[in-house]
């Protein structure tokens, strides 16, 4: 398998790091063509309307939609999330999320970076008990969609959720020290 990373910007050697740890095979991805050869994707977190303008000026914004729409996995973390989202609340005029998943997203809903945090979450079908989310400058999930599967929430609010291939944390599970989340998606996604 396959597994590439978004590394234009944002968080991405975590999480090439535990792919690597569990066994994938990783690639950094910046081309169209890096991203035709990979199994599934990983979108970082970082800063969403720079991630989006480098989606664009890479080339890349058209091949990955098309990608998800074939059915490519995806991972998206944070503003990863965002890239995402149907619609994003909060963004610039000129931020155009990818719609590959039915939610609607707020941008740092949870505040600045000094109300970041962490907190014990009840993942839906994660074995070993919770998993410690580390919220930094999160975006909130405001609305889902009816086949859109919520697998986490914190206060009542979805904060991990998934659409067929397409999954999403307002979280950073590459953070936890805890590779459950990645491991899941791998398994589930393969």
């Amino acid at each position: 398998m396959k597994a590439g990373v978004l590394a234009l910007q944002g968080a991405f050697r975590e999480h090439r790091e535990i792919l690597s740890t569990l066994g994938a095979e990783t690639v950094d991805v910046r081309t169209p063509e890096q991203l035709a050869a990979i199994d599934l994707l990983v979108i970082p977190g970082g800063e969403s309307t720079t991630m989006q303008h480098l989606l664009d000026s890479a080339g890349l914004r058209e091949p990955l939609a098309a990608a998800i729409a074939d059915g490519l996995a995806v991972l998206g973390t944070c503003a990863g999330l965002i890239v995402l989202a149907h619609e994003v609340l909060d963004g610039r005029a000129d931020q155009v999320p990818l719609d590959a998943i039915d939610i609607v997203a707020r941008r740092n809903a949870y505040g600045r970076q000094r109300d970041s945090f962490e907190a014990d979450l009840d993942v839906s079908g994660l074995p070993g008990g919770t998993f410690r989310g580390v919220f930094i400058r999160a975006p909130a999930i405001e609305t889902v969609g009816g086949a859109v599967e919520v697998l986490a929430e914190h206060n009542g609010r979805p904060v991990f959720a998934r659409e067929g291939r397409v999954w999403v944390s307002a979280f950073h599970p590459e953070l936890a020290g805890d590779f459950r989340v990645h491991e899941r998606f791998l398994q589930e996604v393969a």
